[in-house]
């Protein structure tokens, strides 16, 4: 007979390609991961997963198991968003997607004083650039600068984020201020690296900037910060972040970089859990607040 956390087993190192990122993603250790995938095999005697110097791959057999796996693992965490739409305590974990710079500077402060009004509340904030699923659970709210056309979410826009060109002064002095009519020749340009929410902004970076050598990529808007504060170049940045600093100069740039609304997404499910709930309504002040739209 078939155990379903087996099946939740091969699933994640299906999907992370490794015993190492299966077990970080399921919290367990990695020979744990590694005996169960073994009873997974020995159950249906047949070989689900090749192991290759890349990593996991996954067989003829693997990827019909998989498929169906997924369709098992939808209908139970579909059993679980509606049983727990009916729970009305103030309780139990609430995980939170958002991008980084909204996390570190916006929600933390807002969750502590969450758990101070409702201590049972556990949340888990995690600052991901890239888009997670809500439907496959791996987040219960995500924030983030693009809305989604999914139908089984619920999009609720609570704020909008400005951004800017900046450098800093030391940077200024050493290669002079851009011309932009000669797209910014002899300077360096800092980008975004796998950021889904930042693509408007990178594009009009790229147009803008378009003679400048490449400089530091990365996917944090933090690390992004801290080097156009170091001399490092040029950098789109959101203008709440660069603004108050004194290190960071504000270029005035002939259009200015679009805007990104901040949207809070929730699936249908579970938005009336009240835990969740509860989380949404102090999302909802701390963005308005800083980042009204």
């Amino acid at each position: 007979m078939l155990d379903w956390d087996d099946l939740r087993f091969f699933l994640a190192v299906a999907r992370h390609g490794s015993l190492t990122a299966a077990a970080k993603d399921l919290r367990v250790a990695q020979s744990t991961v590694g005996r169960r995938l073994a009873s997974l095999e020995e159950n249906l005697s047949v070989r689900l997963l090749h192991r290759t110097p890349d990593g996991y791959r996954l067989t003829l057999a693997g990827e019909t198991v998989r498929n169906q796996a997924e369709r098992v693992e939808a209908e139970a965490l579909a059993v679980e968003r509606n049983v727990g739409g009916h729970d009305e305590k103030l309780q139990g974990r609430v995980r939170v997607s958002c991008t980084e710079t909204l996390a570190v500077h916006v929600l933390a402060p807002c969750f502590v004083a969450l758990q101070h009004h409702h201590p049972d509340i556990q949340v888990e904030l995690v600052p991901k650039p890239l888009e997670v699923s809500l439907s496959m659970r791996e987040a219960d709210i995500a924030v983030r600068l693009a809305p989604s056309d999914r139908n089984d979410l619920v999009v609720r826009r609570v704020g909008r984020m400005a951004f800017g060109l900046y450098a800093s002064p030391l940077y200024l002095q050493r290669h002079g201020m851009p011309d932009f009519t000669a797209r910014c020749s002899g300077h360096r340009l800092m980008t975004s690296l796998d950021d889904v929410d930042g693509d408007e902004q990178e594009r009009w970076a790229a147009e803008l900037a378009g003679r400048a050598r490449p400089g530091l990529q990365t996917s944090s808007h933090e690390a992004l910060v801290v080097a156009a504060r170091s001399g490092g170049g040029l950098a789109c940045l959101a203008r709440f972040r660069a603004d108050p600093d004194p290190s960071l100069m504000w270029l005035d740039t002939p259009t200015p970089p679009p805007p990104a609304d901040i949207c809070i997404l929730v699936h249908k499910d579970s938005r009336s859990t009240p835990r969740i709930r509860a989380t949404l309504a102090v999302i909802g002040e701390a963005v308005g607040a800083m980042l009204p739209c």
